[in-house]
């Protein structure tokens, strides 16, 4: 960890478990109103929700047309749901302010367990920011909300486009003062497309192992340091273990 002077964390999955924060609020609406879902389907409802929000920023970020702004595109894939016929029951319970809280649920997202006690612990020994597809409101309501410490907070929508867009990294390495010197600063993701397109413009990275967070196959558990013939710098399986190593290199 010699040289690096600043960290640049994911959010959704590596920071917060956002499935579990979603889902809890899911099945409390679930309760109110008498509707027939189990926590499986409530989990469902979570996960297309996210694959929605992934789809339409990775579309976006390779040059296709759509909103900047998360809460919009969340907003929008929520009433798509809404309308389905296997959500309309849900649909059939929620007004609008009903519909706009649940929306808002992304602003309310709590730390994985190693979380908070891990950005503290990294604040004494380096710089602690985010980069982030939320927008600033989101991540400030969210960081409030879970209380994350971050020195300084990126959001996506600064640099007019989503991770994985080149100009996301480069736009928190400029703002870093870190333009010239990118390898001085570490992506910190628990997913793997994020850490492969930062380290195209010269950043670190590190991986943190979180679980159910890979797609497409990927198993967190089969990614390898460069010093186990992987393809990232560091492999951790929290950010406390991150803590300890950058302890030990003092």
């Amino acid at each position: 960890m010699d040289g690096i002077e600043a960290l640049i964390f994911d959010v959704f999955g590596t920071t917060v478990d956002w499935r579990k924060s979603v889902v809890k609020e899911l099945q409390e609406i679930g309760e109110k109103h008498g509707l027939p879902f189990s926590p499986e389907d409530w989990g469902d409802f979570a996960d297309e929700w996210r694959v929605g929000y992934m789809e339409n920023t990775r579309r976006i970020a390779g040059g296709g047309s759509g909103t900047n702004d998360v809460d919009t595109m969340h907003r929008e894939i929520l009433e798509g749901m809404l309308s389905s016929e296997r959500w309309s029951k849900v649909g059939s319970v929620l007004d609008e302010p009903a519909r706009k809280h649940l929306n808002f649920v992304w602003h309310r997202l709590e730390g994985w367990p190693d979380t908070v006690s891990g950005l503290y612990g990294l604040k004494k020994h380096t710089i602690v920011t985010c980069l982030s597809n939320g927008n600033i409101r989101l991540l400030v309501d969210m960081a409030k909300f879970a209380d994350l410490p971050w020195d300084a907070i990126f959001s996506a929508a600064l640099f007019d486009s989503y991770k994985p867009n080149p100009k996301t990294y480069q736009g928190a390495l400029r703002h870093l003062a870190l333009s010239e010197t990118p390898h001085k600063a570490a992506m910190v993701a628990a997913h793997i497309f994020d850490l492969r397109s930062a380290a195209k413009v010269g950043l670190k990275t590190i991986y943190v192992r979180r679980t159910n967070e890979e797609e497409d196959g990927v198993k967190a558990e089969d990614i390898k340091s460069k010093a186990e013939g992987g393809e990232v710098d560091v492999v951790v399986n929290s950010i406390e273990e991150l803590v300890h190593l950058f302890a030990n290199a003092k």
